[in-house]
């Protein structure tokens, strides 16, 4: 276990312009705000944080994050591709910026509804435990990978995990990445493989859980609808609380 400070961490907001499920998402307003603002508040907020940078190719997210006071890094257009990593768009921001930090944090910008302490957790329990990484994960609930399936063109069913449970509770223990957030020390995150795509978690990579709701990762409609529900506080436009 390490003994290390908890701070200072660098926070990296990583936004492309480009989306293909939702266009325009990461500079899209949300309650009144670009969707970028509140990722750069929950960076902002937290305590171990003490740089905000802000990695895109967009200039609607660049004037945004400006707004909203965090410093900005273009990225270069071989990293604004379908194909571009969020590592390689990390790596570049921070030494483009390079203030020294060993730890960063990383934030999509269309994230828009986190835990207030999430941050924070993260980087905590990456100094506790003396990690590579720490990410946030939540429940699957009752998309279980058990229960999922193959399905063939003919209506053939296939289940990707053989199994005989027939109730949801007896399910195992399952979690998925829910993008609320990514701590890592500087040395892992420079750790580059082209075989391993996930080298720059480390070898050494633990998890935070959060609640079902509590993160919010914006890829639709609907995604939308209930992050504005959930900032304003009252159920969505046309249903019944």
């Amino acid at each position: 276990m390490s003994s290390d400070p908890p701070a200072p961490t660098l926070a990296v907001i990583v936004g492309r312009a480009g989306s293909k499920g939702l266009p325009g998402k990461n500079a899209r307003l949300l309650a009144g705000r670009p969707m970028i603002a509140y990722s750069i508040e929950h960076a902002t907020r937290a305590l171990h944080v003490d740089r905000v940078l802000v990695s895109t190719d967009g200039e609607d997210i660049a004037r945004a994050a400006r707004a909203e006071g965090a410093e900005v890094v273009m990225r270069p257009a071989s990293m604004s591709g379908d194909d571009a990593t969020v590592d390689e768009a990390v790596r570049h921001a921070v030494t483009s910026t390079d203030a020294g930090h060993q730890r960063v944090a990383i934030l999509y910008a269309n994230v828009p509804v986190r835990p207030p302490d999430l941050v924070d957790r993260a980087i905590d329990h990456l100094v506790e435990t003396g990690a590579d990484s720490v990410q946030s994960y939540a429940p699957v609930g009752k998309r279980h990978p058990w229960w999922m399936v193959d399905l063939s063109d003919d209506g053939r069913v296939s289940p990707w995990h053989p199994n005989t449970v027939y109730r949801r509770q007896d399910l195992p223990d399952a979690h998925f990445p829910d993008g609320g957030v990514i701590a890592l020390r500087r040395e892992a995150l420079f750790t580059v493989r082209p075989d391993r795509p996930h080298a720059f978690l480390g070898e050494d990579r633990r998890g935070i859980r959060t609640r079902p709701g509590e993160v919010v990762d914006i890829d639709d409609e609907l995604d939308l609808v209930v992050a504005e529900s959930i900032i304003r506080g009252g159920p969505p436009s046309g249903t019944t609380p």
